[in-house]
């Protein structure tokens, strides 16, 4: 897709319908129980209104979209997690063995894992191969990825596509990639001014002098690089991952097909800002699943003005 092209699409996406969010508010109105008892649900209700254009909207069919990559930043001790894991939890969501799949599988819920970056010859028939390239940069060191192999994003717009046309009515997004707590947190400095410190959480266990160590690689990643936060796809080039892209762009393509895309923790929400600062339309279609413990994930929903 030529930039002309993603410039073409992003313009293409449309905010909510407010009629059909007004009609959904009166018909809540005038059903039989007490105004406001069914708390946020009632709020899911017109939102998912507004993206489909329905006031009646069901969610039987459901997705869960996993970019799986590797992060070239590992290579500074930022993660207690050896990069093996990357490729073993891929092949062991398509086996229904992880928490995530294993969950989807109960609820008769899909799961397509697309390797966008995995650091190795993947052998597993059951994941989509869309790799850019094996791993990213070193983000202390170089740039994460050319602007040319932050193309995955047209990887999850692709994505998107096909869970819209199997029928999907509400799309999960995640991802697999040691090591992308550090470039999540470097991207979401990046977009919003905020220091390192605030945003940056211990990620899977790490030890005190891993974390002051995680804190300092973000901090030297960004003085390096100097990414402009009015770029969303050059912060992802320099500091972010090809994970991040993905999902960036599976945000993007369930907006444009009206399809409810829910973010799921920091990695996620992080990609659904993105998607946000390229077209701030797409915020209509994107769901918070939960309030993750980790600090920038409240700084990024603060960001969408969206609640878990």
């Amino acid at each position: 897709m030529t930039e002309q092209e993603f410039q073409t699409f992003l313009r293409s996406i449309r905010p909510a319908d407010r009629a059909a969010m007004d009609a959904a508010a009166r018909r809540q109105a005038e059903l039989a129980k007490p105004p406001g008892s069914l708390g946020a649900l009632e709020d899911v209700s017109i939102r998912l209104a507004g993206l489909t254009g329905r006031v009646k909207n069901r969610i039987d069919r459901c997705r869960v979209l996993v970019f799986a990559a590797d992060n070239g930043v590992t290579a500074e001790g930022v993660s207690a997690t050896p990069v093996s894991v990357t490729l073993s939890q891929s092949i062991n969501m398509t086996r229904h063995i992880t928490g995530m799949s294993a969950l989807a599988a109960a609820f008769g819920d899909s799961v397509v894992v697309t390797d966008v970056g995995i650091d190795a010859d993947v052998r597993c028939p059951e994941i989509v191969d869309r790799k850019i390239r094996r791993s990213t940069g070193d983000i202390a060191r170089e740039p994460a990825m050319t602007r040319e192999q932050a193309t995955a994003i047209s990887v999850g717009m692709e994505q998107a596509q096909r869970a819209a046309q199997d029928g999907m009515q509400a799309v999960g997004i995640g991802e697999m990639g040691i090591g992308n707590t550090t470039t999540s947190a470097a991207v979401l400095a990046a977009l919003t001014g905020l220091a390192p410190e605030e945003l940056t959480g211990r990620g899977a266990g790490l030890t005190d002098d891993a974390f002051r160590k995680k804190k300092d690689v973000i901090r030297r990643a960004l003085t390096l690089h100097r990414p402009d936060p009015a770029d969303p796809v050059g912060v992802l080039s320099a500091v972010g991952g090809l994970d991040l892209a993905a999902m960036t762009g599976a945000f993007l393509g369930l907006a444009a097909a009206h399809v409810p895309a829910v973010a799921d923790g920091l990695i996620s929400v992080v990609a659904a800002l993105c998607a946000v600062r390229l077209c701030p339309a797409a915020r209509d279609a994107i769901f918070l699943s939960h309030a993750s413990k980790e600090p920038g994930y409240r700084r990024a929903a603060e960001e969408l003005g969206l609640a878990p």
